[in-house]
């Protein structure tokens, strides 16, 4: 234990030596700490990742019977590769700078050693021998993986449970969904088993539940975070690899680990590399309260309008305006890439099998019958979008704010909230705000604002492609000024 009155540990970037944690640091929950926070102890020889990693499978333990958010559990991988990365500090010599930082996959994201079942059983499954790209980088720095959380069956609804694993519930209300299809993930993060999480974003799926957990959830543009060895891209480009968090800063720490170009992924070679930025740009955010006549939770709707005063009162020009584009033919070009991309999916399975989930079944019928001339027309007008967006988010704006979700969470084995503000609402009205940003190629932050009647809310960013430093950098700008982290759903 140091003597009293010692120096204070190396600057940050420097490591001197390892020293063994101090004693009063022990009464700190690791698996409250942030990423951040986390690396820091470990430089001043405060903590241990043997710590950290115990504390995030104490928490698992207790907390995910009641949450189902972990599916598959690498406890003894989990205590070896934590072992590992003591010792490299110990040295002096971290792999990266999220080295011993404890997170969860995806389970639609391959893991080596670790089931990978898409949430459905008509999956064939299996367990991988090779990681998806993002997750070989992880563990090159020195992360500990420790499970894989649940998702909806092929990952396409807004909320998860399956015939494989259940349900899984919000740390907020456990009689709650907390959204999908990220919705392990996000419950996992919400509730500290582990304060980072590697989740996918085709429709929505890192934002929407990110605003249901009181979380910080970013998609990033295709191409930015490289993929390889991965499933089948039922969602092509639309579908990308980003990072959950509790706050801003972390989310940029896992972004920055993953997101180097790669030559395995042609999308990623005409992608700077990414970049943090020292201070947030000033803006010209349109904000956008609703899609035309698609209906808004009241509370949400006020939530995310503060958000507009507190970001015009940070110094940017926020102006209150309708979509850019029409809601009523952009968002529809959704279903249509996603049901012939199931339709393909399981027509190349053996047996041609049927999903679990009557919507799912419904939405592979509709895409069989669709056709090759639907497919390309969708894919047609999605490129006119694509290039649309890019010169308003240039020459209009730099940034769209709306809300992340349209409903606040609902009864976790219902897939959809069928009324919204008095309001019918569809099995995608809950989700109507985000599948824009997928279709246009563009990044993404979803963010805590003022919660409402007890549970979070969020709202969104969406800038140009390529611009996920600026939105990072307006983000933690937001934090600092009306901070999130202290918010936590009781986990007794």
């Amino acid at each position: 234990m140091p003597r009293p009155g010692a120096r204070p540990g190396p600057p940050p970037g420097l490591v001197l030596a390892w020293r063994p944690p101090r004693r009063e640091c022990r009464a700190i929950d690791p698996s409250t700490l942030s990423a951040g926070a986390l690396v820091g102890l470990y430089r001043r020889g405060a903590l241990s990742p043997v710590e950290a990693a115990r504390a995030a499978l104490g928490r698992i333990a207790r907390g995910n019977p009641r949450l189902n958010a972990v599916i598959a559990l690498d406890e003894a991988g989990a205590r070896a590769a934590a072992a590992r990365s003591e010792a490299r500090w110990r040295a002096g010599c971290p792999a990266g700078p999220l080295d011993g930082v404890p997170l969860t996959v995806k389970d639609n994201i391959p893991a080596a050693g670790l089931p990978c079942r898409w949430g459905s059983p008509a999956w064939p499954g299996g367990v991988p021998a090779r990681d998806e790209l993002p997750v070989a980088r992880l563990r090159a720095g020195g992360a500990v993986i420790l499970g894989k959380t649940n998702v909806p069956e092929f990952t396409l609804e807004g909320y998860t449970d399956n015939a494989l694993f259940g349900p899984t519930r919000n740390p907020w209300d456990p009689r709650l969904t907390p959204g999908g299809s990220s919705g392990g993930a996000v419950a996992a993060v919400a509730s500290g088993m582990g304060p980072l999480a590697l989740g996918t974003d085709g429709g929505g799926s890192i934002r929407r539940p990110a605003s249901h957990t009181g979380l910080v959830g970013l998609k990033p543009t295709p191409g930015r975070v490289p993929r390889a060895e991965g499933l089948p891209a039922i969602l092509l480009d639309l579908e990308v690899i980003g990072p959950i968090a509790r706050t801003v800063a972390d989310a940029a720490l896992l972004l920055a680990a993953i997101a180097d170009p790669a030559p395995e992924d042609p999308l990623s070679r005409g992608i700077e590399p990414f970049a943090a930025l020292d201070a947030a740009p000033r803006l010209r955010i349109r904000y956008v309260p609703r899609f035309g006549a698609s209906p808004v939770d009241p509370g949400i709707a006020t939530s995310v309008a503060v958000a507009a005063g507190r970001l015009a009162a940070l110094g940017h020009a926020v102006e209150e305006g309708p979509p850019p584009f029409d809601p009523d033919a952009v968002l529809p070009l959704f279903p249509a890439i996603a049901g012939a991309g199931l339709a393909w999916l399981l027509g190349s399975l053996p047996g041609h099998p049927s999903p679990s989930s009557p919507a799912l079944a419904a939405m592979a019928a509709a895409g069989r019958g669709a056709g090759a001339a639907a497919l390309f027309g969708a894919l047609d007008a999605m490129g006119a979008f694509r290039q649309a967006m890019a010169l308003f988010l240039t020459r209009d704006c730099d940034a769209i704010l709306t809300p992340a979700a349209a409903a606040l969470p609902w009864p976790a084995r219902e897939s959809h909230p069928p009324v919204i503000d008095g309001q019918p609402a569809g099995p995608r009205g809950h989700a109507v705000f985000t599948n824009f940003a997928n279709l246009g190629a563009l990044p993404a932050i979803a963010l805590p604002g003022d919660p409402v009647a007890g549970l979070p809310a969020g709202f969104q960013l969406v800038g140009a492609p390529g611009s996920e430093a600026a939105l990072l950098a307006v983000g933690a700008a937001y934090e600092a000024a009306h901070p999130w982290a202290d918010r936590w759903p009781d986990l007794a």
